[in-house]
């Protein structure tokens, strides 16, 4: 049999094993349960596994049974900070955290893809990184582990890396959408603290009043990126936290507020961060008070090499048909750390359809307490995973010149 139909003799199973973990989030860096869960999931299988020093990494390698490259496959472990209320008879156990973003589906679906490939060891000419991550979303664990040596696991560099990303809108379930070249959008944060001196409620007066400049700061940020900006240049600005007194009759010392900022270009990411910040800066000064502003870089674009996307993609029209695969017109806002992975390596990241109410255009999206994923996709993501690698080892060595 071939991959796709191995891979469908172990839904179940994988199904099963995301919906455990889809009970019991962790956030961050440090997932003890999950990483215990990993560890438990792959010591049946012929692989050297280490966890990582400073956070809750497995790393896994399968030594195929001839020479060749290394390719790594990767997918993340953590949750959100989200309460969750998708109404799902496995919901999550742990108050106030959510798998909102699919990252069980990828946990589960890499233990698929590492099951697959075990099983074809012998005939495998080069070995297979397994990255299981923590921290993507926020705490840069792709480049934590790639501190700590994920991509010199096997003794000898990564030549190849891939991954997938489950979406609960935006594409039909079990449709395979990428792109060449950008695929998601570099992140930074802009963290803002206005202070101020704060007072009674009724003298306004006789206090410097920090919420009504913080607010000012807010509107006057969006207005900034479309007169500073090219329309033809993508740019997302949005203030996620505003924080702000403690009575409606008090004037506080401080308002504070946090966003996030997407771009494509990374000197547009560095003209944004002196223009939000001279703008806060200069708006604070205005109102007799004084702003104290970061602008935090986070992950760099997210990029597809050219070949190895369009190798992804045949691989994907072969295995699932071509109605099942599409090209994505323009990038993703979101961002993702496999950014750091790919920087270093050519590689792909690959989005997977996983709505589960039939409509992707209405469906609650990603990181959402209402967003529902099907998980009858594993067998198919697990599968391309598990046939990129095959394939990408078996693909002859690239002559070198002798001029």
């Amino acid at each position: 049999m071939g991959l796709r139909e191995d891979a469908a003799e172990i839904q179940d199973e994988l199904a099963g094993l995301r919906r455990e973990l889809h009970q019991v989030p962790e956030e961050g860096l440090h997932l003890p349960r999950t990483q215990q869960r990993m560890l438990t999931a792959l010591e049946p299988l012929p692989l050297g596994v280490r966890t990582g020093a400073g956070l809750s990494s497995v790393t896994a390698v399968l030594r195929g049974g001839a020479p060749g490259p290394v390719v790594l496959l990767r997918g993340d472990m953590d949750a959100l900070p989200v309460t969750e209320s998708s109404g799902v008879d496995y919901q999550s156990r742990h108050d106030g955290m959510m798998h909102a973003c699919g990252h069980d589906l990828h946990t589960a679906g890499l233990v698929g893809a590492a099951r697959l490939l075990s099983a074809r060891r012998a005939d495998l000419a080069g070995d297979v990184v397994f990255m299981f991550q923590p921290g993507e979303e926020g705490y840069d664990g792709a480049g934590r582990m790639i501190d700590e040596g994920v991509l010199t696991a096997a003794g000898r560099p990564v030549e190849a890396a891939y991954g997938l990303h489950v979406l609960s809108s935006i594409l039909d379930r079990g449709v395979f959408a990428s792109r060449p070249g950008p695929l998601m959008a570099g992140s930074a944060g802009l963290f803002v603290t206005v202070v101020g001196a704060g007072g009674h409620g009724s003298r306004p007066h006789a206090t410097l009043d920090p919420v009504p400049p913080a607010c000012e700061m807010v509107t006057a940020l969006q207005t900034m990126i479309t007169r500073r900006f090219d329309a033809f240049e993508p740019v997302v600005l949005t203030v996620g936290t505003f924080h702000a007194g403690t009575r409606r009759n008090v004037i506080p010392d401080e308002a504070s507020f946090e966003a996030t900022v997407r771009a494509f270009d990374p000197s547009v990411h560095a003209e944004l961060g002196r223009h939000a910040v001279r703008l806060c800066e200069q708006i604070a000064a205005a109102h007799g008070l004084r702003a104290e502003v970061r602008y935090e870089p986070e992950y760099p674009v997210t990029v597809n090499d050219p070949d190895e996307h369009e190798f992804a993609a045949s691989t994907a029209r072969e295995l699932f048909g071509a109605e099942r695969v599409a090209e994505l017109r323009h990038p993703l806002t979101g961002s993702e750390d496999f950014s750091r992975v790919l920087e270093r390596v050519p590689g792909a990241f690959v989005f997977l359809g996983a709505c589960a109410t039939g409509d992707p255009e209405t469906a609650p999206g990603n990181h959402s307490p209402r967003a529902l994923y099907d998980d009858s996709v594993l067998a198919d993501g697990a599968a391309l995973l598990a046939e990129l690698a095959v394939r990408r080892l078996g693909r002859p060595p690239v002559a070198q010149s002798t001029s």
